[in-house]
């Protein structure tokens, strides 16, 4: 089913969307999108499918269980707040706070994302978020993480010396980042550290990797030769030591 977003205000085009899956639309192809907010959120099935043309506003797929959107050009911030399932495909850049308090899912980003992705993201039991961005991020990525899998590919970073930002990880407890590029220790936060990356960190990319290659037609094996620095707490209690004595 297509729907045409153009001049729609964001509450009209997100009941057209909801009354078409009410229909039975499984797959539905949104044209002329302009920076209409919250496309998606809420939206649960895994078999529903949403196809974006043009540039959605804030809080795309927030609160998402089980359906994928795919955005065919650039997104705004706060994409997959507090999502729970499914599957974000981004094939331009992406803003500010993206995967916040994320809970599971994917979201696979082709090109840059701003600050503060991945902020709170966390994972339980079979809950287990991945944000994967193909070119750089901005400062303070993965803050306050407490689970989850963030990697940064850094494709075509040129002739900078790395992919990310600063603050890094800062007040992150759990979960891991894997950047592919340079990182400096004055790039992170106080609570994480730059680790060597093992085989069984690249065992748990590939399947991701793959996937996201698939989406963009990129080589995952060119890729998967890095070099990759695994980024991690080196504690379980970054504030242990300040508010418990």
């Amino acid at each position: 089913m297509r729907i045409d977003a153009r001049g729609l205000h964001y509450k009209m085009l997100n009941e057209k969307i909801h009354q078409a899956i009410e229909g039975g639309a499984k797959e539905i192809i949104l044209e002329h999108v302009n920076g209409q907010r919250y496309i998606g959120d809420a939206l649960k099935g895994n078999d529903i499918r949403i196809t974006i043309h043009g540039t959605p506003g804030n809080d795309l797929a927030a609160f998402m269980d089980g359906p994928v959107m795919i955005v065919r050009s650039n997104a705004q911030d706060a994409v997959g707040n507090t999502m729970n399932n499914g599957k974000i495909v981004i094939h331009g850049d992406a803003g500010d706070i993206i995967g916040y308090a994320m809970r599971g899912g994917k979201i696979y980003i082709r090109g840059n994302a701003g600050y503060r992705v991945g902020i709170h993201m966390k994972a339980f039991m079979k809950f287990h978020p991945v944000i994967l961005i193909g070119g750089r991020a901005g400062n303070f990525l993965g803050e306050y993480m407490a689970g989850g899998l963030i990697i940064l590919l850094g494709l075509e970073n040129g002739e900078r010396s790395s992919p990310v930002g600063t603050y890094v990880g800062t007040g992150m407890h759990a979960g891991k980042i894997l950047i592919r590029g340079q990182v400096e220790d004055f790039q992170l936060g106080k609570e994480i550290r730059i680790f060597d990356v093992q085989p069984e960190d690249l065992e748990e990319m590939r399947p991701y990797l793959t996937e996201y290659c698939q989406e963009f037609e990129l080589p995952p094996e060119e890729i998967l030769r890095g070099p990759f620095v695994k980024l991690i707490p080196y504690t379980h209690r970054p504030y242990g030591k300040l508010y418990a004595y």
